[in-house]
């Protein structure tokens, strides 16, 4: 997916603003209906684990969207920073730049609260991990908000 994103935004700067939605809608499909319908992402299930509620029972549609509900909106804010700093620029400026000058160019013209999306998306990624390294079940944050937890699957 990176790859061809890295492929298509080389061609056009617009790609972020053509690509916004649907990644949106990519990932509400990988993330929450996915979950909901299969008992995982396609990582966990070849690791032949599941997510499932805390009771075991399969996960709902509405546990699956509060678990990926923080990293959503974070990842959108971002997202959006990064497509508001994009537009601000000039196809001419694009395209003058290598991929790291571009990027950089596009984080410096994104909004001023981009800074503040940006860590407390890290905060929230690295307290997945944290959270996970310190309970015996290695639920992370989402799970507990969720009320949901990882096993392993039964076999079919």
């Amino acid at each position: 997916m990176w790859g061809v994103s890295y492929l298509l935004s080389e061609k056009s700067r617009l790609f972020n603003l053509y690509f916004f939605i649907p990644g949106l809608l990519f990932g509400w499909w990988f993330y929450v209906h996915l979950v909901a319908k299969h008992g995982g992402t396609p990582g966990k299930l070849l690791l032949k684990i599941r997510i499932a509620m805390a009771d075991g029972s399969s996960v709902t549609y509405k546990a699956a969207a509060i678990r990926y509900s923080v990293l959503f909106a974070l990842s959108t804010l971002s997202s959006l920073a990064v497509l508001l700093g994009t537009l601000k620029m000039s196809d001419a400026q694009y395209f003058s730049l290598d991929y790291l000058a571009r990027s950089r160019m596009m984080l410096e013209l994104a909004p001023h609260w981009y800074p503040t999306v940006h860590v407390l998306l890290q905060i929230w990624i690295w307290g997945e991990f944290v959270t996970m390294l310190l309970n015996k079940k290695r639920r992370a944050a989402h799970d507990f908000i969720a009320g949901t937890i990882v096993i392993k699957r039964n076999p079919d």
